[in-house]
């Protein structure tokens, strides 16, 4: 494939404004992913806001490019990424009570070694799979085309301007004025034993969320929710019967009286306790089958980078300078001088240097073979869709297991710490993964140098890495994180970092509801049955086991918005369909489209942290004690947004 810019065009790629800007981008987006990761679950790619913001930034500059833009998104995509890694694991050991903050040194080091060592991973991956694998990498080579049409970026960003504009001023409506409740809830219990329950949650952003991962993910989260909200909980209350239901969660230490439970607590304290876990025995299954169903491509990365890594550093003089990569001498001198760190936070936890150097050896194993699934499947499915939570559960748990084995339940805390830190390790180096392959293929299209874009990973990566502790800290200070408490009774839960925490500490106590999760995980087993099953007809519709276990963990709220956005997304294609709009302008609305959508995401989850910033100096501006209107009035702005996205988006398709 010929490149956009020819490998013998020189133009400026790693200027200072490009690391500055980069480096800034990294911050704030990887913030506003770490807010919405610890408040949904999900998160999403930043790459393609991030080269629109670049492209209407150093428009301003004459002699700013192409390649120079793509630098930009490049570090910028970083923090977004490195966010994901952090607030699926490291909360964890918060929520456990192994920390009472978020400590800034290990969370610093750990952040900035399993980035680093994402990046440091994936270079011997790159020709593999990117030229000769020829993989699509799906937003990878949306990010080049959005800067290819790099002439249109000042119009373009005034819809990420609208959408961050508007999911901002709903995020302040509701959470710091108190005008609405930020949730439209129902439940009801006939005749002390049929439940019934709907929920949803008004939020723009997880919309969005849905819009941007399209139906079939959102049918497959909501599906998810269904089971577990629909039909499992219901049989649960329908088999024993509300009022033995209710001593159950007083026993537990949801309730301290019967008085306090109604339709709605009930349903949701019941999840808590137990039915959420049918989502662990799924991702448990997802996360097995995700190693399993990708052995093929494994052996086929290993092999690649284990032959990159013999040949050694390239000869500068014979290569091209787009297939000028990081030298392989280098790669393995970082990776030995990342384990120092790693070790001595390890050891400072066990106390047990053998144990400790065995536990570095599984980090260096486990964070390069899961760094070749992300880099395979970013190019099977985009990063969006990657499986990271699967491969970090399979990570916590195997290691969880090799250290009860070592250690005995005596080292219960220290050992589902540890777990927990070697996950975080590979989860950030996975996530970067998946990334860092995402932004090296719209740098292989564009024509970039993959050595500056590698070196822009990583500068990506400490940004984000040095201030993702005190945002930490802010949001558990101001909103919690976890567990509903007095202080804090509607808490970000951290749904991915509660489920690694169950994992872990499960592991060791022996507490896991073990039946449910069996149930989950057969349910799991079921899903990917019929996945298989639709693959070998040719189905456009698939079921990835992963999209229904994050559905089954995740409150019917989060599932049923989500699904929304999805439905959203589904008109507007039957939309294009119908009125036959060619190919380059439903490319284009689309990618308006997504910038609305993305817009919504940053907006609402920058004003989030606002909102915490401000919690944390005890400013209070609620305007009522209750929310006026109940959750009506945020119903009626939430459809008006919705109408915006679709009418705008519907109407470019139509431009001539």
């Amino acid at each position: 494939m010929q490149p956009y810019i020819s490998p013998e065009t020189r133009l400026n790629e790693l200027t200072f404004r490009a690391i500055i800007l980069g480096a800034l981008l990294s911050v704030v987006l990887g913030a506003a992913n770490a807010y919405f990761g610890l408040f949904s679950g999900l998160t999403v790619s930043a790459s393609i806001p991030a080269a629109v913001i670049s492209m209407a930034i150093l428009k301003a500059f004459k002699n700013a490019n192409i390649l120079e833009n793509n630098m930009v998104q490049t570090a910028a995509s970083a923090g977004e990424s490195l966010a994901a890694g952090v607030i699926f694991t490291i909360p964890a050991l918060v929520i456990m009570g192994y920390w009472q903050e978020f400590n800034y040194i290990e969370t610093t080091f750990i952040s900035i070694c399993g980035g680093v060592l994402g990046v440091l991973f994936t270079i011997p991956l790159r020709k593999a799979l990117i030229v000769e694998e020829n993989l699509m990498f799906p937003e990878g080579v949306a990010t080049a085309e959005v800067l290819k049409s790099g002439e249109s970026g000042g119009k373009s960003v005034m819809y990420l301007v609208y959408g961050a504009l508007m999911g901002g001023v709903f995020k302040f409506g509701y959470e710091a004025l108190n005008l609405w409740k930020g949730i439209f809830e129902r439940a009801t219990v006939l005749n002390q034993k049929l439940y019934l329950y709907f929920s949803l949650n008004l939020s723009p952003a997880l919309v969005a969320v849905g819009y941007i991962v399209g139906l079939n993910i959102a049918t497959l989260v909501f599906l998810g929710g269904v089971i577990t909200w629909w039909l499992a909980i219901p049989a649960y209350v329908w088999i024993n019967g509300f009022e033995s239901v209710a001593n159950e969660l007083i026993a537990a230490g949801k309730f301290t009286s019967i008085d306090q439970v109604h339709a709605e607590a009930l349903g949701i304290s019941l999840w808590s306790v137990k039915m959420r876990f049918l989502g662990v025995g799924s991702m448990i299954v997802g996360g097995i089958w995700a190693v399993l169903n990708l052995r093929g491509a494994l052996v086929t990365s290993f092999k690649a980078g284990v032959e990159a890594f013999k040949k050694g550093a390239q000869k500068i003089a014979d290569t091209a300078r787009t297939e000028l990569d990081t030298p392989m001498s280098w790669v393995i001198i970082g990776i030995g001088i990342l384990v120092i760190p790693i070790f001595f936070i390890y050891v400072s936890i066990i106390e047990d240097v053998p144990i400790t150097l065995f536990m570095a050896v599984i980090m260096i194993f486990a964070g390069f073979l899961f760094s070749a699934v992300a880099g395979y499947m970013a190019g099977l499915v985009g990063s969006s869709n990657n499986p990271i939570s699967g491969v970090t559960i399979a990570t916590i748990l195997s290691t969880s297991l090799l250290l009860l084995l070592l250690m005995g339940s005596g080292g219960a805390v220290s050992g589902a710490a540890g777990a927990i830190l070697v996950g975080a390790v590979v989860c950030c180096a996975a996530a970067i993964a998946g990334d860092n392959m995402q932004d090296l293929k719209a740098g292989y299209i564009l024509g970039a140098t993959p050595r500056n874009q590698q070196i822009m990973q990583m500068i990506g990566v400490v940004a984000g890495a040095l201030l993702i502790a005190p945002v930490l800290n802010l949001l558990l200070a101001s909103k919690g994180i976890g567990s509903p408490t007095a202080e804090h009774p509607n808490p970000l839960t951290a749904p991915q970092a509660t489920l690694m925490m169950s994992v872990a500490t499960g592991i060791f106590g022996g507490e896991l509801p073990w039946t449910i999760i069996t149930i989950g995980g057969c349910i799991g087993v079921l899903i990917i049955i019929t996945d298989l099953y639709l693959k070998r007809i040719g189905s456009n519709f698939r079921m990835p086991v992963l999209a229904v276990a994050v559905g089954l963990y995740l409150p019917f709220e989060l599932d049923s918005s989500i699904f929304v956005g999805g439905l959203i997304a589904w008109a507007l294609d039957r939309s294009f369909r119908k009125n036959n709009v060619s190919a380059e302008l439903k490319d284009s609305a689309s990618n308006s489209g997504l910038l609305i959508a993305s817009g919504l995401i940053t907006g609402e989850a920058l004003m989030g942290i606002l909102i915490a910033l401000l919690a944390t100096f005890g400013w209070s501006i609620s305007l009522t004690d209750e929310p006026w209107g109940g959750s009506l009035p945020g119903l009626v702005l939430l459809f008006l947004i919705l109408i915006y996205l679709y009418r705008t988006v519907n109407s470019l398709s139509k431009k001539k």
